[in-house]
């Protein structure tokens, strides 16, 4: 698997998600087998790069390369001059969002409203490549399948993005309208995938190792994207490698593993968010991790009410070695495949 002149060690992507895909859980996914991430989506208006927002979704601080950033936006000038603010500051992949469904972003016609403007897209799409070009840095293209399920125009957007010069595309198979309801769907995907000649990524459901067998199998794509099933399980990365390398299931992490994993993920928070909004920015994390553990909410529910780094450290650190006694590794998931959700 490549992107440009870049190549990667597997094909298996996590997803840029808002809120979640900083650099420390970008890392996190990568120690874990995640062979490329792409993150946050940056905005493309100057006024906010020097937020405080913007500089820590674009804080690359000893990330692995290659430095893959999403940006959004509508105008194609704004889009290209963005490219190349990031490219200044160490992007080696420019990523353009038009698969986010969030109503701030679509009801400025960013994300993928711009899938309903195909004139308006493509002249972003050629802008932001017109700009990476002099510096060698490829540009790649998320989206949905379509607005809704009446317009599903994935495949005349894709086909005429690989023309502008887009050297990836990857298909959340769900339109904007579905958000994240309902089961996504692999047929446009495959569509896609059957017409283009660059690399094409399915993205949308995909959270166990025989799912990813099963959707790389129906639509031939050239790798996955792993986004949600990644919270709070990013070992998912690599137990879904060792599947498809083997056929055989990897046995769940020790829950030692688990702690060491989820207490150097908040210590890396805290380092890029400092203690106030580290502390409370990070409950979520904790909370996907402990989910579905034993005596999980009630967990929950006490490290909610902690309020400064060391305590929040200190009840993570408690409650994974009350667990470690009671058990050696997390239970496992259930597995579902695509077989399942097209019948």
């Amino acid at each position: 698997m490549q992107i440009g002149p870049h190549p990667l060690p597997n094909n298996l992507f996590a997803a840029p998600m808002a809120g979640v895909t900083d650099r420390p859980f970008r890392q996190l996914c990568r120690q874990f087998g995640a062979g490329y991430a792409v993150s946050e989506m940056v905005t493309s208006r100057p006024d906010l790069w020097a937020s405080l927002k913007t500089s820590r979704r674009a804080n690359h601080e000893g990330e692995p390369g290659p430095i893959a950033v999403q940006i959004a936006g509508t105008e194609p000038q704004m889009m290209a001059d963005a490219t190349r603010y990031n490219i200044d500051r160490g992007a080696q992949i420019i990523d353009i969002n038009m698969g986010c469904p969030a109503k701030k972003v679509c009801n400025k016609w960013a994300g993928s409203a711009l899938m309903q403007d195909e004139p308006l897209a493509l002249q972003i799409i050629s802008a932001v490549v017109e700009a990476a070009l002099p510096h060698g840095v490829p540009v790649t293209l998320k989206m949905r399948t379509g607005w809704c399920d009446s317009e599903k125009n994935a495949l005349s957007l894709a086909r005429a993005a690989e023309a502008a010069g887009v050297q990836m595309v990857t298909v959340h198979g769900r339109t904007r309208e579905q958000g994240y309801r309902g089961l996504a769907e692999y047929n446009t995907v495959a569509s896609v995938k059957a017409a283009l000649r660059i690399p094409v990524v399915a993205n949308g459901d995909i959270d166990s190792p025989e799912k990813a067998r099963d959707v790389l199998m129906f639509t031939k794509a050239d790798a996955v994207m792993i986004g949600r099933a990644a919270q709070g399980s990013p070992w998912i990365f690599r137990e879904i490698g060792h599947f498809l390398a083997t056929g055989e299931h990897l046995a769940p992490p020790l829950v030692a593993e688990v702690r060491r994993a989820l207490l150097e993920h908040l210590q890396d928070h805290y380092g890029l968010y400092g203690e106030y909004t580290g502390v409370r920015s990070a409950r979520k994390h904790i909370g996907w991790y402990v989910r579905d553990l034993p005596g999980g909410d009630a967990f929950r529910e006490h490290m909610n009410t902690l309020d400064t780094a060391p305590l929040q450290l200190a009840a993570v650190a408690h409650y994974l070695d009350e667990l470690a006694s009671q058990m050696d590794r997390l239970p496992a998931q259930r597995a579902q495949t695509v077989w399942e959700t097209l019948q």
